[in-house]
């Protein structure tokens, strides 16, 4: 029998209680090929995601990057938008969310029969060294993390050294993005300035100060990049923020090193791939 998670976004809308049982019925018409555990995404931990066969995020991508740090890189896992946008304008356009209510009974068969597409996204990964020789390693993000002073209001000073690159240099922060990361900035930087590619998407990433006219081409400031990022700080303290969420404080003379070492993501779609989807965007 398959061992498989289904999280879900609780948060007491009729839709998505309305979706949550759907799934739950599909599920319980599965009883004889699985074995499932359900959990609110407020409610799961690192522990519950061992060892799965699948695991089903239902809700949408804010669901799925809140908790995909928690997901291995040999644990598959599909996206079920519980309240799609092409039903109801108030939804959610859920762009790594490939299956919804209506397709999910076709699509978890798919997953079971290892007929689904596999798409092993590249996350990004901070590795933070302390002046005393700790290392501490932030969770992986799927979509960006940020560098920056802990006070936004004051400028992030630090030594950056990339490649050639070895400069003194301060800005309002330095944001990093996957070939997938739809934050706005990113549909606003990178397309703007015609920078990445979907043929590198698996060893490149973005990486732009965040006070930047895209126009400016100085690599110094913003680059698409296989190389490592390092920051040595010369901020009182600055802090690490992977995908919006925890939060990984460093103070002056830390070294912080950028890269695509994070674990990759396996995430099931059943129509086009993600590249095929982010092309349609």
């Amino acid at each position: 029998m398959a061992d498989v998670l289904l999280v879900y976004k609780k948060n007491f809308e009729e839709v998505h209680d309305e979706s949550l049982q759907s799934v739950k019925n599909v599920l319980a018409s599965q009883s004889s090929k699985i074995r499932v555990d359900i959990r609110a995404r407020e409610q799961v931990r690192r522990a519950d995601f061992i060892g799965r066969d699948l695991v089903i995020v239902l809700g949408g991508d804010g669901t799925l990057t809140s908790i995909s740090h928690n997901i291995d890189s040999n644990t598959p896992v599909m996206g079920v938008n519980s309240h799609p946008k092409h039903g109801d304008p108030n939804g959610s356009v859920g762009f790594y969310m490939d299956s919804d209510i209506e397709t999910f009974s076709k699509d978890l068969q798919a997953a079971l029969d290892g007929k689904a597409i596999v798409n092993k996204l590249p996350r990004l990964q901070a590795t933070i060294e302390t002046t005393s020789g700790n290392k501490i390693r932030s969770d992986p993000a799927m979509n960006d993390l940020l560098v920056a002073n802990t006070h936004q209001y004051a400028p992030s000073k630090y030594h950056l050294r990339r490649g050639g690159i070895d400069i003194k240099q301060q800005s309002s922060g330095l944001l990093f993005s996957t070939w997938l990361g739809q934050g706005a900035w990113f549909n606003q930087i990178a397309r703007k300035s015609n920078l990445g590619s979907a043929e590198q998407s698996q060893t490149h990433y973005l990486v732009i100060a965040r006070d930047i006219d895209p126009a400016i081409s100085d690599q110094t400031y913003i680059a698409w990049t296989s190389e490592s990022t390092v920051i040595t700080s010369d901020m009182h303290r600055g802090y690490v923020v992977p995908d919006g969420w925890d939060e990984y404080q460093f103070n002056r003379g830390a070294t912080v090193t950028v890269d695509l070492s994070g674990p990759a993501l396996k995430l099931l779609t059943f129509r086009k791939s993600m590249n095929e989807i982010f092309a349609m965007e």
